[in-house]
């Protein structure tokens, strides 16, 4: 990728490699705001994932650099901003789901689906395990 295209990426790409990281700051920050993102569903299905055995290494990239952008502490737009405050997180996922779109199971969305239903730290408990 040249220097070009990942202008203003760098700290997402650095956090994607290391998967631990962005898998305990995940839910730090999913647990803060899931109340307020419409796209709660789907993020979990890309973490579920990207965290997959089975998920070839190029796709788990693809989406743990998602994931990292979703829990940097700085954006191009604030997450604190009303209305607007997700959006980039919001395209910035969409575009690494519509490019692994096929590596998303129904199983992953099945799992995300009950991390909802059951809440977030019930989820974060059996992630980590």
């Amino acid at each position: 990728m040249s220097a070009e295209q990942s202008v203003g990426f760098e700290p997402a790409d650095r956090l994607a490699e290391d998967r631990e990281g962005v898998r305990r700051r995940f839910w730090r920050k999913l647990k803060r705001v899931v109340a307020r993102l419409p796209f709660a569903e789907d993020l979990l299905a890309a973490y579920y994932c990207a965290f997959d055995r089975q998920t070839p290494r190029h796709v788990q990239a693809s989406l743990l650099g998602a994931l990292a952008y979703f829990i940097l502490p700085f954006d191009f737009v604030p997450d604190m901003m009303p209305m607007l405050g997700f959006t980039d997180d919001a395209a910035v996922l969409a575009t690494a789901i519509r490019l692994v779109a096929g590596h998303i199971t129904n199983e992953h969305r099945e799992a995300a689906r009950a991390a909802l239903k059951r809440g977030v730290s019930e989820a974060e408990v059996e992630a980590a395990s």
